[in-house]
């Protein structure tokens, strides 16, 4: 899997529509199905003070978590990128899926302001690196130019 060529799909998925909700879909769907190893692909969408649960493939996940709480809260809060080798190590985890052993975190921001989080998860522990976290960066930058699409989401 190249995160190149995820970046380059992710610009064509997205360059023809016109709603953020298709264009989170379809990048849920093109990551879990391209990147291996992984549980879980998902956003949370940042709203009434709240981590929304957004497009995603895999099982049923929490609806809403709070800002600064489990990976997806801290994420959205520092504003940097977590990467968890083992969720059952830190501190106030949130257990979505109990099968869940490492997880992923991008924040995404739109005209510089934090609207939502990437977050990964996969059932093998050290799953997540720094080439990861680059890729996975870079996608997000390419994602965040679809909350233009969506007067709520600002």
């Amino acid at each position: 899997m190249s995160y190149k060529l995820l970046k380059k799909q992710t610009e064509v998925l997205i360059s023809n529509t016109n709603n953020l909700i298709s264009d989170l879909s379809n990048v849920s769907s093109l990551l879990y199905n391209s990147m291996e190893d992984v549980s879980w692909v998902g956003f949370y969408i940042y709203s009434n003070g709240k981590l929304i649960l957004g497009p995603f493939m895999g099982k049923p996940a929490c609806v809403e978590i709070e800002v600064g709480k489990g990976v997806c809260g801290t994420s959205f809060e520092t504003k940097e990128t977590v990467v968890v080798r083992n969720v059952h190590e830190f501190p106030g985890h949130i257990a979505c899926d109990s099968a869940s052993n490492s997880e992923i975190v991008v924040p995404i921001f739109y005209k510089d302001k934090e609207v939502g989080v990437l977050d990964i998860d996969s059932t093998s522990l050290n799953r997540f690196d720094e080439k990861d976290k680059e890729g996975l960066e870079e996608i997000v930058k390419v994602i965040s130019s679809s909350f233009a699409k969506e007067q709520f989401a600002l």
